[in-house]
């Protein structure tokens, strides 16, 4: 198969995994990076991803993570970024971004070291949620406090998850999607519900396509579920929760199915970025689409200078910050902090800092 858009990064090879679980009934090509898998580092690619400084973007290279990541978690708290965890094998390491003086420090550790999860935020701190370690799926749950730098340990999950996308609407955190297992041996629909205040989990509502490695994003008090991998392919399925009904509404899909993409929301609008495909050859996204709730609509927007998947992203003052990232194989993670402005919306150069 020949990729013709200049906004995707082409890689080789890939490996196939066969899949004996009653999830699956056929063969898959399995996401390479969160395990064992071959192909062409990004970088080295004859067909380079980077943008040459002739042209245009939006997007800005800012200080490099003290480590590389991929499958890691970001958030923003007060102006600062946290990127905690991540890489094939899991760490418990957290770096915080002064974007002021561009600079990355190192805090309090996780008490458990996790790849291929997620957090969010509530009150100002920081919530991380279930993942992977050692081919264990985790129910941990913990809470970070950029005030004090302290971890908190907070009643675990129902269910182990991960590949999974948490986030915080009134007060509550709902974590979405996920699966168990490896080889997975379940995709959850189930949405499980934590509520600080009483600090208990509830089960409430299920996502109509069942999937993970997806990412979701809130605007206007409504859940939007993006992408993901369904357990035969990546798909471009948008589905829009309403916590107050319990209630999803099917949307307009992507234009690119993904999986392991992230997403940011950014004056009222998603910004859907990088991720891939598991398809010969295996594919890592320079991709970025933009939604519009209000019109249910997809626009392309300017391609992030390089591919990534495995990648989070975060929203400072109008702008998204994607640090570090991973590729196809398992040793493939990346330190570049990349950042973009919707408002930029013509292609422009890429000025490194």
């Amino acid at each position: 198969m020949t990729i013709k858009d200049p906004n995707i990064l082409i890689l080789h090879e890939t490996k196939f995994i066969e899949m004996n679980r009653k999830v699956f009934n056929s063969l898959i090509i399995v996401f390479a990076s969160f395990f064992i898998g071959f192909g062409t580092n990004p970088r080295d690619t004859a067909n380079s991803t980077k943008l040459s400084q002739a042209e245009k973007s939006p997007w800005s290279q800012k200080a490099d993570l003290n480590m590389a990541r991929g499958m890691h978690a970001i958030a923003s708290v007060n102006g600062r970024i946290y990127a905690m965890g991540g890489n094939q094998q899991p760490n418990n390491s957290v770096e915080e971004y002064e974007p002021i003086t561009g600079t990355w420090t190192y805090k309090s550790p996780m008490q458990t070291g996790r790849s291929d999860f997620s957090c969010c935020i509530l009150n100002e701190k920081i919530y991380t949620i279930g993942g992977w370690v050692k081919q264990e799926t985790l129910s941990a749950v913990e809470e970070y406090d950029p005030s004090t730098d302290t971890w908190t340990n907070k009643p675990p999950m129902p269910t182990t998850r991960w590949g999974h996308s948490p986030v915080t609407v009134n007060g509550k955190i709902y974590v979405i999607g996920g699966a168990t297992g490896w080889p997975v041996d379940k995709i959850f629909n189930t949405i499980e519900v934590f509520d600080p205040a009483t600090n208990t989990w509830a089960t409430q509502g299920t996502l109509p396509t069942p999937r993970w490695m997806l990412s979701c994003c809130v605007v206007n008090g409504k859940i939007y579920a993006i992408g993901g991998y369904d357990g035969n392919e990546p798909v471009s399925t948008v589905e829009e929760y309403n916590p107050i009904t319990d209630t999803w509404t099917t949307k307009s899909p992507m234009p690119t199915a993904r999986w392991a993409l992230a997403t940011s929301e950014v004056n009222g609008k998603i910004y859907a970025i990088g991720g891939g495909n598991v398809y010969p050859p295996t594919t890592a996204y320079r991709i970025v689409e933009e939604y519009d709730p209000a019109t249910d609509a997809w626009t392309t927007k300017a391609p992030m200078p390089e591919g990534r998947l495995g990648i989070a992203a975060c929203e400072i003052n109008g702008k998204i910050y994607v640090p570090g990232g991973g590729g196809i194989k398992a040793s493939d993670s990346y330190s570049e902090l990349y950042v973009y402005d919707p408002v930029i919306d013509t292609i422009g150069d890429l000025k490194k800092k």
